[in-house]
């Protein structure tokens, strides 16, 4: 699939951005590493504390969806039990897509509680700045949450305590993270189980891109004067709330700042609310218009060039130039007491701006952190 260009701007219609051809049918949504691996461990545990693996097995998605998913392979070994599922990413071309992903289960001490392990093909953080620290498996915490919440049921009802430990394996998994940004952001070994929703919503640009024009093109005809593009569910629900604005004035923004601004420009509304984590914002701030990790990456040096840099000890420089993400530099500016959100909240409102040209939108930019909190907002 080619990439939709961020560097093209002579169309003020944005109909560059459509260059990629729309599917003739709606593309088919598949699971996250992350819901598989909940599936598989709930079957492992069942099978752990009654001797029969359900198949097919249905677990709960923070949204409240119960799917189904049917085992590949499932089999008791003395004090532990495994499952394994065989991930379908729908029509997203996801580097996982066809890989089987295996939890097993065993009892633990009194007392120890929940815990996970990286086996074979999933990764371990070695370096800062990720959502789970160094020396641990790659498990995102949503992932975490959703094994969590099975586990804690079926002990419940058992009447048994929670100590268990979750062992999430994806064989090849190692040369799958090749293919990943993986081994640059320092997770060695695999890949990562990930997932905030449990759905994987198939990434075709052109359809992605349409949606959002259509979006904008719904909230004119509707007399809307104030519209959200966020980068995610958690910064949406925030700006949303924040600002208390009616569902229809959300556009499913993602990645692609670029398509929004420049139909936008074209076709404007009165207000316009950016919303995203750190990350994304600080790459829209630098000038990315195309916020995907594939396509876009971030400078440290344009941290150190922002004036709440200024005076800054040269450790705390070498470290923010050394960081392997852009969280980890927030943590590293907030710990020395310097508002870096603000000042890149400033500049993503600046470039956004920039982009629009003279249309009649005023903009403002709202940061927000993993847990939805908001960091900074530019007005």
């Amino acid at each position: 699939m080619s990439k939709p260009s961020n560097e093209v701007q002579s169309d003020p219609t944005g109909a560059e951005d459509l260059r990629l051809e729309k599917p003739d049918s709606a593309l088919r949504k598949g699971w996250t590493t992350g819901a598989c691996a909940t599936a598989a461990t709930k079957a492992a545990l069942t099978a752990l504390l009654t001797g029969e693996f359900p198949d097919p097995v249905s677990i709960t998605l923070p949204r409240g969806e119960t799917p189904a998913f049917a085992l590949a392979i499932e089999g008791m070994d003395g004090e532990s039990a495994y499952a394994g599922i065989v991930k379908d990413a729908g029509d997203d071309p996801d580097v996982t897509h066809g890989a089987t992903v295996v939890a097993k289960v065993r009892r633990t001490n009194p007392g120890s509680g929940i815990v996970f392990a990286a086996g074979d093909g999933v990764g371990l953080v070695t370096k800062a700045g990720l959502p789970i620290p160094p020396g641990q498996a790659a498990i995102n915490p949503v992932p975490r949450q959703m094994m969590t919440a099975e586990v804690e049921a079926l002990c419940v009802a058992h009447g048994v305590a929670s100590d268990v430990e979750i062992t999430i394996s994806v064989p090849g998994g190692n040369l799958l993270a090749e293919k990943t940004w993986n081994p640059r952001l320092g997770i060695v070994g695999g890949i990562s189980i990930l997932g905030t929703t449990g759905i994987v919503h198939p990434f075709s640009c052109a359809a992605w891109i349409h949606s959002i024009h259509r979006g904008i093109d719904v909230a004119r005809a509707e007399g809307l004067t104030h519209v959200l593009g966020a980068t995610g569910s958690t910064s949406e629900r925030s700006a949303q709330a924040f600002h208390q604005l009616p569902d229809g004035a959300l556009l499913d923004m993602g990645d692609f700042a670029g398509g929004l601004l420049k139909y936008l420009r074209a076709h404007p509304v009165p207000r316009l609310t950016l919303a995203g984590g750190f990350a994304k914002m600080a790459k829209l701030a630098q000038g990315a218009l195309d916020l995907h990790s594939s396509r876009s990456q971030i400078d440290n040096s344009y941290f150190l060039s922002l004036p709440c840099s200024e005076n800054l000890d040269q450790d705390i420089r070498d470290r923010v130039q050394a960081a392997n993400t852009a969280l980890e530099v927030l943590e590293i500016m907030t710990e020395v007491g310097r508002d870096i959100a603000s000042f890149v909240a400033v500049s993503a409102r600046s470039n956004a701006i920039a982009v629009l040209r003279d249309a009649p939108i005023e903009v403002d930019v709202i940061v927000i952190d993993r847990k939805g909190n908001i960091l900074a907002h530019a007005v």
